[in-house]
């Protein structure tokens, strides 16, 4: 259920951009099975720490491919809309993909 509150804000996202992430994250929770399957087989560490970096490159990926849409879209509707708040929403989210 779709139901909006004051507490969160919706994004319509285009067929291409919903599909092209749902693809990244299918990508990654298959990669994130085959890692768990590493360790219950007891896979070397080098060959699962060689995964788990295809996995945050991939993730990294996702975050940049996300941020590219969200500032190209929200963000750029919201400064022209004068919600400088936004600004700082941005800020701080890049803040934290930061650390």
């Amino acid at each position: 259920m779709n139901q909006e509150c004051a507490c969160h804000k919706y994004k319509e996202r285009t067929a291409d951009e919903y599909k092209s992430l749902i693809h990244r994250l299918n990508r990654m929770e298959g990669q994130i099975r085959g890692i768990k399957g590493m360790v219950e087989n007891n896979v070397y560490c080098t060959d699962i720490l060689t995964q788990v970096a295809a996995v945050n490159a991939a993730l990294n990926a996702f975050n940049k491919e996300l941020l590219a849409n969200h500032i190209r879209t929200c963000v750029a509707d919201d400064i022209r809309q004068g919600k400088d708040e936004t600004i700082d929403e941005l800020v701080s989210i890049l803040q934290k993909l930061m650390k």
